[in-house]
């Protein structure tokens, strides 16, 4: 939803935003839990819950919620015999929750910075659209839930905010089966980018559409101008440590090392190592990558903390030019938080 923010603001102005939600897929359906199409009477859209196959199909029933003003669950799908006729391959099949309204809660969340779960009832023995939201720090919100289905709703919000992954369940209560939507909204994620070089430039440009707070440092002023970073959220000229206690590195926080002069990135890398980050990297060839790991080690890092650094960051895309660097960069810290498989080739002895 929050990919969505600027179309919705754009949409709300003209007249009421209706929306479906993905509740859950079986087979090869395109889309996963939590995926939002936004549509409006007009037929105006944005967002996706197929990939394209039924959207058209959805945009009508979002209109129809519109003029009733209550929100519907619905599936597409089947079997592999019907797939084609709904757009859908192999038989995949979705379950959407379609609203006439985007809820006050859904937008303060996908609006907030601190990350957090809204947790819907999408069907069963429970009021459609009552929610409990849940809060990173263990803060919650519930509108129109029985206390005992609060309290199953938050346990099940805490663990998808710790995956960082949206989930639907179904929760027996004595009144019967609950279905709920849990839709995680993490905290904005930080790219913290040391050193002001090219493939920086070129990070800064590719890690704004992935929803990415982009912050530049540099003890050096002339790598550190507007003019060479124009869409960087923030500019900071200082040195490792003080650059890492002025922004307060989280679990949030992506760290890329780029200066590739020691004097900078050995103090970068103690210092981020002993912080929460979610992603480490820093650049180097293999052999760079060995002796700073053999340093590390003989430093008093144990194997697990070193274990944390990607280098030579990024994947391996025979990446040759900056801008495909920051892609290669951008896909392994994306594999990181989000536990994609990545297979990277031995150091060199």
């Amino acid at each position: 939803m929050r990919e969505l923010l600027a179309d919705y603001d754009r949409f709300f102005v003209q007249g009421p935003v209706g929306r479906a939600v993905v509740t859950q897929v079986w087979g090869s359906a395109p889309r996963s839990e939590g995926a939002v199409l936004l549509a409006t009477p007009d037929r105006k859209m944005a967002g996706s819950v197929s990939g394209g196959c039924v959207e058209g199909a959805v945009v009508v029933e979002i209109i129809a919620a519109i003029e009733r003003g209550s929100p519907k669950a619905l599936e597409y799908g089947v079997t592999h015999e019907k797939a084609w006729e709904f757009g859908l391959s192999c038989g995949g099949t979705i379950s959407l929750f379609i609203e006439p309204t985007v809820r006050p809660e859904i937008l303060a969340a996908a609006r907030r910075s601190e990350g957090s779960v809204v947790a819907t009832v999408v069907g069963g023995a429970a009021p459609l659209s009552a929610s409990l939201v849940y809060h990173e720090d263990g803060g919650r919100e519930v509108n129109g839930l029985p206390a005992g289905l609060a309290e199953m709703m938050a346990a099940g919000a805490a663990a998808a905010l710790a995956r960082l992954a949206g989930s639907a369940e179904t929760i027996p209560t004595a009144g019967g089966d609950v279905r709920v939507l849990y839709e995680v909204f993490p905290r904005q994620a930080t790219l913290l980018i040391f050193g002001g070089v090219h493939i920086a430039m070129a990070l800064v440009k590719l890690a704004q559409p992935l929803g990415y707070r982009t912050v530049v440092a540099d003890a050096r002023e002339a790598f550190l101008t507007p003019e060479r970073f124009p869409d960087a959220d923030r500019l900071i000229q200082g040195w490792p440590a003080e650059v890492f206690a002025e922004v307060g590195i989280d679990r949030a926080t992506c760290i890329c090392l780029l200066t590739h002069d020691p004097k900078f990135d050995e103090p970068a890398i103690d210092a981020a190592l002993k912080s929460p980050a979610a992603y480490i990297g820093v650049i180097g060839s293999r052999k760079t990558q060995k002796l700073r790991r053999e340093r590390l080690a003989a430093a008093g890092f144990s194997a697990e903390q070193i274990a944390r650094l990607h280098g030579p960051i990024g994947l391996d895309l025979g990446s040759r030019e900056p801008a495909e660097t920051a892609l290669a960069i951008l896909a392994e810290i994306t594999a990181a938080r989000f536990g994609g498989r990545v297979v990277r080739a031995k150091m060199d002895d």
